[in-house]
């Protein structure tokens, strides 16, 4: 049991650093990125182009999401062998790990599709809408990944 208390651990610390990566991304580079003419004093990038930036590192962050959905996927189906069951560890899990593969093999290959297409193509009410769906995933993520955290905090410190 020593041993899956230390697994339970690296698992918080995993979902810390998802929902803190979410969180970055969301709150702090993407305005960040989206309003570069701010930092830069004048507009050097066309929005297009900040997406295009913005899609690169999403990319890089869906490889840190996706290794955490599939430590999430079996961590809970060992506890649910275990029949260690919470319906609130659950259901946040199992939607943690719907929002990560929906990100990441759903709204980014659809955006970065668009943009090969040309800039006329992310001004499309289409693509609005698909980014728009990426924000509320995006939200949807954040929410569940701060519940399983907390669940899971809560579990560990009975």
């Amino acid at each position: 049991m020593k041993i899956l208390k230390w697994v339970d651990i690296i698992y918080i610390i995993l979902i810390g650093i998802g929902l803190g990566d979410v969180l970055v991304l969301g709150s702090i580079v993407a305005p960040t990125i989206f309003h570069s003419e701010i930092y830069l004093q004048k507009e050097i990038l066309s929005h297009y182009q900040e997406g295009l930036l913005m899609t690169a590192i999403f990319l890089k962050s869906n490889y840190l999401l996706n290794f955490i959905a599939l430590f999430i996927i079996i961590r809970e189906a060992y506890s649910f062998k275990l029949f260690q069951r919470d319906k609130i560890t659950i259901a946040a899990a199992m939607t943690a790990v719907f929002a990560i593969f929906m990100f990441s093999f759903y709204y980014t290959p659809d955006i970065l599709a668009y943009q090969a297409a040309g800039e006329e193509m992310t001004k499309s009410e289409i693509f609005d809408k698909i980014h728009k769906g990426s924000e509320i995933d995006f939200g949807l993520l954040a929410f569940s990944l701060f519940a399983l955290l907390f669940r899971k905090v809560q579990l560990l410190m009975k």
